[in-house]
């Protein structure tokens, strides 16, 4: 058995591989931007690559370099359940509907006459988002009809940056009034206003649709779950201050109290029907009480959730602990390729 790995630092790949050597496990490193990476990976039994949403040549190909491997017949992480609606709202909504998964209803228009029609009888306030991004970036409060026909007039005309750069700078702000970062980040945010990142250069502006979700008041935090093969962990994100939106805080509460465990058997019950490998469930609360789910991706950061006190099984027990998700995906890749050999063999 050989399993080959995309390394890049600060990503799941330090911890992938960090277990093969652990555990004896034969790897090797491959490059997935080569031209030749079908031969890199000719003597391996799987491909590993954590890609990311803000590297413009991921978001290029990363999908389907991987969707051709699995095809193959080779095990792949993240493979097609895992992957396909990674950073793709649009696609998470029509998912999410038709699995009638509990989800914050969700608006997309392709035609500027139609958005504007359903705005005049549309309630208020809704929240805009992008299709793709991270961190909350180009997540906007449409508080009233007019900021709701702003956003459908820019979207059907000059379109939106990739790069949301007064975002940024305000972002950067927050975060060295919060104390997590220094007056060094707000300098950085300034340099941005001028200097758009690698990402919005090669990508482009945003167009063409317009995507609208209700917003759901009262919740100063949301709750992430985050389930891998047959096990959960979640915690609590607390909005920024001042704000509604909770992605991209770095504010975490891990405290297991704190994590509604209707929210971890919906995040359990829903991997299983979309047969994912791993995925993480943002939820708030509506009126009722109810957790409904924002939005899901196959990844995010990797060492805050170390502090974790453990993790849920599929029975809801839980399983007081230190654990590395990351190794979960190892052992699960591994078991996998195991039990094809055996079905083979018989």
């Amino acid at each position: 058995m050989k399993i080959a790995i995309h390394h890049t630092e600060d990503t799941f790949s330090e911890r992938w591989i960090e277990y093969c050597q652990q555990n004896r496990i034969n790897y090797k490193l491959v490059n997935c931007y080569g031209n030749d990476i079908i031969e890199q990976i000719n003597d391996c039994d799987a491909l590993m690559w954590n890609h990311h949403q803000s590297e413009y040549k991921d978001v290029l190909f990363a999908k389907q370099l991987l969707f051709s491997v699995e095809f193959s017949g080779k095990k792949v992480f993240p493979d097609f359940n895992t992957n396909w609606h990674f950073d793709d709202k649009i696609g998470q909504k029509y998912l999410l509907e038709i699995m009638g998964i509990p989800f914050i209803p969700t608006y997309v228009f392709y035609t500027k006459k139609e958005a504007m029609d359903w705005i005049k009888s549309a309630s208020f306030p809704k929240v805009f988002k992008l299709r793709g991004g991270a961190g909350s970036n180009h997540v906007k409060l449409a508080r009233t009809k007019n900021d709701a026909i702003k956003f459908t007039k820019k979207a059907f005309g000059s379109g939106f940056s990739q790069f949301d750069r007064w975002g940024y700078l305000n972002d950067k702000i927050m975060k060295v009034k919060g104390g997590q970062e220094t007056w060094k980040g707000i300098l950085k945010g300034i340099a941005r206003l001028f200097i758009p990142t690698e990402f919005a250069k090669m990508r482009g502006r945003e167009k063409g649709y317009v995507y609208f979700q209700d917003f759901i008041p009262n919740n100063n935090y949301d709750t992430r779950v985050v389930v891998v093969g047959n096990k959960a962990f979640g915690f609590k994100r607390m909005t920024r201050k001042n704000d509604f939106r909770a992605s991209g805080s770095q504010n975490y509460h891990f405290e297991k109290k704190g994590v509604d465990e209707r929210c971890v058997q919906i995040a359990l019950e829903v991997n299983k029907k979309l047969k994912s490998q791993s995925t993480y469930y943002d939820f708030v609360f509506d009126a009722t009480n109810t957790p409904l789910i924002i939005e899901i991706s196959y990844t995010s950061l990797v060492h805050p959730y170390d502090n974790c006190p453990g993790y849920w099984d599929d029975s809801l027990n839980f399983h007081e602990r230190e654990f590395n998700p990351q190794y979960w995906h190892m052992e699960n890749i591994i078991a996998t390729i195991k039990e094809e050999r055996l079905v083979r063999s018989i």
